[in-house]
């Protein structure tokens, strides 16, 4: 029994390792890639490479070729193709010849029979499929599960997708059902179960299928970051909405972000502070620019023309001397990548980038040509 212990335990740790969060980094022209300790566990080798999808990510080699590496940096797939997209349940799609095809990891072409003008990622284990000026869903057996119907389809997120039909806008599901019927001017991605819906210029929120108005809103965000209040604009200024549609804060502000940390961002007077849920100031309105708080407890703010870090008390403990945006390098879903992630920010200083951890220290001192988030 011992024997067995230690061999399942010594097996999980092979697994953990090989599945650790990797960040892509490109030093002296070359990318690779590090863990969170700051060690390459992939070297800088790669002309071009980008962020892991899964266990696999796309690389380039010096002779523009793109093929796929594991998280070992071991080549999964030869580089034979002259265009690589992201793999998603076990299927990409490459260019490799002049002719987009699906393959599998191991790199063999599948989904041969799959009728479409136009071959599409897949999101969540569903592709967009185009079949004249209509298109639908298959799923990575290619079989089609959202009807060849709509007029236009967005990717699914958090297991739905945006479907329009009739210049309509509604929500499916992966078998084609309708989450939300295509009856709206405009429709949100499903988060915490909510939906944000306008029709005819009126906006609410729909919460265990019932539609709530929000009154007198102009527009309403969705509630990503809380599920439980958002932001939203009234006669040009921004307050607070709960689920139930309700104002908790009036509109009083110039611009808002969401709260985190008991703590949300709002201007006032062309300066940002923070409030609380009480629509109390609680950090002043001083800054430049200010982003949500992480559940670290940080939050960038920009004093004059660079960030530094605050804490829920409103002190700097990391000086404004940062710049916290990519330029362009990396493409983000909107998963607070100006902050701090899991004890670290990826940060800019002149014309390197780092990461920084929570006290300001920057990791194993370590700067790059460029950086991007832990995949």
């Amino acid at each position: 029994m011992k024997i067995k212990s230690f061999l399942w335990l010594f097996l999980c740790s092979i697994c953990s390792m090989v599945a650790q969060d990797l960040a892509l980094a490109n030093q002296d022209g070359k990318f690779g890639y590090i863990t969170k300790t700051g060690d390459w566990q992939i070297k800088p080798q790669f002309k071009i490479a980008k962020n892991f999808s899964g266990d696999l990510a796309e690389a380039m080699t010096d002779d523009k070729k793109w093929g796929f590496i594991n998280r070992k940096g071991e080549w999964a797939i030869q580089p034979m193709f002259e265009k690589t997209k992201a793999f998603d349940s076990g299927v990409a799609i490459v260019l490799k010849d002049n002719q987009w095809i699906y393959i599998n990891t191991d790199g063999e072409q599948i989904l041969k029979d799959v009728t479409t003008d136009k071959l599409y990622d897949f999101e969540e284990g569903y592709a967009i499929v185009r079949q004249g000026d209509k298109v639908g869903f298959i799923n990575a057996k290619g079989e089609v599960v959202v009807p060849v119907k709509f007029s236009k389809v967005f990717g699914f997120v958090n297991g739905y997708a945006k479907a329009q039909e009739n210049e309509k806008w509604g929500l499916v599901d992966g078998s084609g059902n309708y989450f939300v019927p295509t009856e709206y001017d405009g429709v949100s991605n499903v988060y915490h179960d909510k939906v944000i819906v306008s029709k005819g210029g009126v906006y609410g929120i729909i919460s265990n299928g019932a539609f709530k108005e929000v009154e007198g809103a102009q527009k309403v965000w969705d509630f990503m970051y809380n599920p439980v209040v958002t932001y939203a604009e009234k006669d040009g200024k921004m307050g607070f909405v709960n689920a139930e549609g309700k104002w908790e804060i009036a509109p009083a502000y110039e611009k808002a972000r969401a709260f985190v940390n008991g703590l949300a961002p709002v201007m006032k007077d062309k300066n940002w502070g923070y409030i609380n849920r009480a629509g109390e100031a609680v950090i002043p309105f001083q800054y430049k620019d200010a982003e949500i708080f992480s559940k670290d407890g940080l939050a960038p703010v920009k004093l004059s023309k660079l960030w530094g870090f605050i804490n829920t008390k409103g002190d700097l403990v990391i000086d404004d001397k940062y710049d916290i945006t990519a330029s362009g390098f990396s493409v983000f879903k909107r998963n607070n990548e100006k902050g701090f992630i899991d004890g670290l920010a990826r940060v800019k200083e002149k014309k390197s980038w780092y990461y920084i951890n929570t006290n300001g220290e920057i990791l194993k001192d370590m700067e790059f040509e460029n950086l991007e988030l832990f995949q």
